[in-house]
C-alpha cells in the first residue's frame, strides 16, 4: 500500500457541501451503539453529526443527520449487488437525479477493506475511482485517498488507550485533513460500518447471493 501523503491538497474536497469544510485539520470521535447508529463528536465531545440506521424490508439504509436531526444524505445499499454497492442521495431523496456518489467493494470477496468511490457527475472512465478506502477496518487502521493516488484526505485510527476500556471499546478516531468535506468522510465511515456489521470477522466484504455465502464460510475459517 502506498504511504499516505500529508502534503496540502492542491484543491478543496467538497462532495456533500462546502459548509462542512475547515481550513485546518480536524479530529473527530466516532461512537457506535448496539442498534447500529453512529454519533460523531469533536474532541470536546460536542455532537457534530449522526448516522441513523433505518433499514426497510427491502433495503439496508443509513441517513446522515445534522445536530437538529435534519437529513443531509441518504445511504442505500443496492439490492442484488455482488460488490456490496451503496448509493448516496442528497437529503432524504432516493431519486437518481439526486445521487451524489456510489461506493463498491473492489472485489466480491476481500479480506482487507478496499472500497472505491465514484462521483455521480464524473466524466472520466467508469473504472477509475474518485476516492478509495483501504486498510484494516477491524483494526481501525484505514486511509481514505484521493482516487488511485497516495494523497490522503482522512485517516481512521483507534482511540488512545484508556484505563476504562468500556469507554473506548465502541469508539474510534478519524483525522480529517484541511479543506476536506467532513460530512463526506463521515458518510463513507457510515457505509463501511454498514458493510462490515454483518460480517463475522469484520474484513470480508462480500455481496449478496453466492458471494455472501462464500464470504461467510471463508470468514469463519480465517477468523
Amino acid at each position: 500500500m502506498a504511504q499516505p501523503n500529508s502534503a496540502p491538497l492542491s484543491s478543496p474536497v467538497s462532495v456533500i457541501g462546502s459548509q462542512f469544510m475547515s481550513p485546518y485539520q480536524r479530529d473527530i470521535i466516532v461512537d457506535r451503539n448496539p442498534k447500529g447508529n453512529i454519533f460523531i463528536t469533536d474532541m470536546s465531545h460536542n455532537t457534530m453529526l449522526k448516522v441513523k440506521r433505518c433499514d426497510t424490508s427491502f433495503h439496508y439504509q443509513r441517513v446522515l443527520l445534522d445536530v437538529d436531526d435534519k437529513p443531509i444524505v441518504t445511504m442505500r445499499k443496492k439490492t442484488m449487488s455482488e460488490h456490496d454497492r451503496w448509493n448516496v442521495f442528497m437529503g432524504d431523496s432516493k431519486s437518481t437525479s439526486d445521487m451524489i456518489f456510489t461506493t463498491k467493494s473492489h472485489h466480491v470477496i476481500q479480506f482487507k477493506t478496499n472500497v472505491h468511490v465514484f462521483l455521480a457527475n464524473q466524466t472520466g472512465s467508469k473504472n477509475i475511482c474518485d476516492f478509495k478506502i483501504t486498510g484494516s477496518w477491524s483494526k481501525k487502521n484505514c486511509t481514505i485517498y484521493m482516487g488511485d493516488t497516495s494523497t490522503t484526505i482522512a485517516q481512521v485510527n483507534k482511540m488512545p488507550s484508556s484505563e476504562n476500556v468500556k469507554l473506548v471499546k465502541d469508539k474510534f478516531m478519524v483525522t480529517i485533513y484541511p479543506n476536506v468535506d467532513y460530512a463526506f468522510v463521515v458518510t463513507l465511515i457510515g457505509i463501511v460500518e454498514a458493510m462490515k456489521s454483518s460480517n463475522t470477522n469484520g474484513e470480508v466484504a462480500a455481496g449478496s447471493g453466492v458471494g455472501a455465502v462464500l464470504g461467510a464460510v471463508i470468514g469463519s475459517v480465517f477468523s
